[in-house]
């Protein structure tokens, strides 16, 4: 076998069947060279049918070891690809989602990350660009999200001065699609285990732009049928706070250099680029 061109992974825990067929099938409608790993984080749905296609194969992982270890599974086995494919199993996408993304990445050999436009069903937008948060990011936006101050921290959290449809590099990409250069995944040593579920995304997309650019490219698009997990699930919320505990723990809570650098200068970038579309219009 040669070179895989692209290899994924999709972590399912009691999705429907339903809904990780239609993720399977946008991953596998492309014409480049790939390879798909479905990593089992619990006994449902039965995905024993999708073994057929040559290029599926099931990593069984029944005690539901987290999103971050799940994908590790399939990321160590260090498969000879050139850009590897972290994949929600709530994502859908046309096929030439894939072959654009591929060829950007060939002809930008400085990029370690890239995520595509992503919209809700309904074709809305997600602001799945971020700045890198900090504390009363975390907090606010799921304790206090109405008051009007929160509501002013979170616009800018969110960039809501970015019109999403220019390449720009961005510091916090959404792990719901994360189309990495497998060289550098490799190097960076995927996801840190110690988070369950929650800023996992985050601090992988960190250790990413210390070694290549993490890019937002709008001229393809895919479709997130999210669901805010941890606004609707005592359960869930635990996991998310214990994440952000240990994330803050890790690369700083009101102290962080990096993430000071990072936001400012994506901050700046985004006022250049609107100053120079309010003098051409």
């Amino acid at each position: 076998m040669s070179k895989f061109q692209i290899t994924a992974s999709i972590v399912v825990y009691e999705q429907t069947i339903e809904s990780v067929r239609r993720t399977i099938e946008s991953f596998l409608s492309t014409g480049l060279n790939v390879k798909l790993f479905l990593v089992a984080n619990s006994t449902e749905p039965d995905l024993g049918a999708f073994l057929s296609d040559p290029r599926v194969e099931i990593i069984e992982a029944f005690d539901n070891p987290g999103f971050g270890k799940g994908h590790n599974m399939a990321i160590r086995k260090k498969t000879d690809t050139e850009y590897y494919l972290v994949l929600n199993p709530d994502i859908s996408f046309k096929s030439e989602v894939l072959e654009r993304l591929y060829q950007y990445m060939e002809e930008h050999p400085d990029v370690g990350n890239i995520m595509p436009k992503v919209l809700y069903p309904d074709g809305s937008l997600q602001r799945l660009c971020k700045l890198l948060p900090d504390p009363l990011n975390i907090a606010t936006r799921r304790f206090l999200p109405s008051l009007k101050w929160s509501q002013r921290m979170n616009d800018k959290y969110e960039l809501k001065d970015f019109d999403y449809n220019s390449v720009m590099q961005i510091p916090n990409l959404s792990g719901c699609f994360m189309f990495m250069r497998n060289s550098i995944l490799q190097k960076s040593n995927g996801f840190d285990e110690r988070f369950f579920l929650y800023l996992e995304d985050i601090d992988l997309n960190r250790r990413i732009s210390r070694m290549a650019k993490t890019i937002y490219y709008p001229f393809v698009s895919i479709i997130h049928h999210h669901n805010r997990g941890s606004y609707n699930n005592r359960k869930l919320l635990k996991h998310h706070i214990f994440s952000a505990i240990r994330y803050f723990n890790k690369w700083g809570w009101f102290w962080d250099r990096e993430r000071k650098k990072a936001n400012g200068e994506t901050i700046e970038k985004i006022r250049q680029l609107n100053s120079v579309k309010n003098i051409e219009s």
